[in-house]
């Protein structure tokens, strides 16, 4: 059962690093839901664009897909023959779940792994979904990790990149900021709770700028980047191989 994301209503103080732990997996679709704009439709279309670049025969991944509701999305959308879902995480409890809902869709074409998305191979790709992965991923390790996607990937496959990402202009991104804490207010969150969820996540998630993802997915050997999406300070890049 999926309960409602409290975990963030002691003190900013006392609050440790965020952790993909059994008590984040318990809570997670309610805090996704409420502290990512856009997060409802930009799974669908994440789907939408699978549809699209799904090659027959192929392997297509979900690095760092939590409770898989990027996987379920595709899987139900890509009608390519022979198409074999991968989803991978390194947390245990996100795993353990996911296994869980895997049980009663046991029809659909999905191998579930849990290990760092950073020693993943990827082979015979035509989709990668990393939807607000990378922001986890430590820095030094990120170009890396596109170059192997994009040398596992087919002529024509692509990478779906979502992240919550920063600005250069100081100001911009404190007015991003501020829309993004007004959004999770307007989702029933306390003063406090953003507080504490910022204070826990400070030293996890380091955001890169648009300029830095575009560049590394050029380094990486992705040609064509587009930015379909931006909700505030998220956005969606879709890169061809």
């Amino acid at each position: 059962m999926n309960h409602k994301d409290q975990l963030f209503e002691g003190s900013p103080f006392t609050v440790g690093d965020f952790q993909f732990d059994e008590r984040v997996a318990g809570v997670f679709p309610d805090m996704i839901n409420r502290s990512v704009p856009g997060y409802a439709w930009l799974i669908p279309m994440i789907g939408l664009l699978a549809r699209r670049y799904a090659q027959a025969g192929s392997h297509i991944y979900d690095l760092g897909c939590s409770l898989g509701a990027a996987t379920f999305a595709m899987c139900h959308a890509v009608n390519q023959a022979g198409v074999r879902f991968v989803a991978v995480d390194n947390s245990v409890a996100m795993v353990v779940r996911l296994r869980q809902l895997l049980a009663v869709n046991q029809t659909l074409p999905i191998e579930l792994r849990q290990e760092d998305i950073c020693q993943t191979p990827i082979e015979d790709a035509s989709v990668t979904v990393l939807n607000l992965t990378l922001q986890f991923v430590q820095p030094r390790q990120r170009q890396r990790l596109l170059t192997t996607i994009a040398r596992g990937t087919r002529p024509g496959g692509v990478v779906l990149l979502t992240e919550k990402i920063r600005f250069n202009n100081p100001v911009e991104q404190s007015m991003q900021t501020d829309w993004h804490h007004d959004f999770k207010r307007a989702q029933g969150y306390s003063e406090l709770e953003i507080a504490s969820k910022r204070n826990a996540l400070e030293r996890v998630l380091q955001p890169d700028t648009h300029q830095q993802h575009l560049a590394r997915l050029r380094a990486a050997g992705w040609g064509k980047a587009a930015r379909w999406f931006q909700a505030f300070n998220f956005v969606s890049y879709l890169a061809v191989r």
